[in-house]
């Protein structure tokens, strides 16, 4: 069992609409594994979360892609509650601590850095690691 098993069931819940039990497994999610991954936001299929899920923070309206790797203790946020929230194309990889803030797009098959802080967007087949994340390497 890991914090995205739970999401994915709340997420089926809120989709159809059925009161209270996405707010459940919200509250689940965080007294289990210590991260807030709310019901709306929307996760591609193959994607997962390092160590369990532990310590991630998701803004609600953040969209992840599909096959993404996100790590523990990671956060994809919004700079301010009138703000965009980031885009995670697929295939990304995610490293532990790594923070995402607002309007940002990550490309497809780009890897972020541990502890990287992402406030810029990251083109794909990128590496980017630093703070703030500087792009070292791009594949073509």
């Amino acid at each position: 069992m890991n914090a995205l098993i739970l999401h994915r069931i709340a997420h089926y819940f809120y989709k159809r609409k059925i009161p209270l039990l996405p707010m459940v497994f919200q509250a689940l999610i965080f007294f289990l594994f210590n991260s807030y991954v709310p019901y709306q936001v929307r996760i591609g299929a193959g994607s997962r979360f390092g160590h369990r899920g532990i310590g991630v923070v998701l803004n609600k309206d953040s969209r992840i892609g599909c096959n993404v790797l996100i790590r523990a203790h990671v956060t994809i946020g919004k700079k301010t509650s009138d703000g965009m929230a980031p885009v995670i194309e697929d295939d990304v990889e995610i490293g532990d601590g790594a923070k995402i803030i607002g309007d940002v797009t990550v490309g497809k098959g780009a890897v972020i850095g541990a502890n990287a802080v992402v406030v810029k967007d990251v083109p794909s087949y990128a590496l980017a690691v630093g703070v703030p994340a500087k792009i070292i390497e791009k594949k073509t």
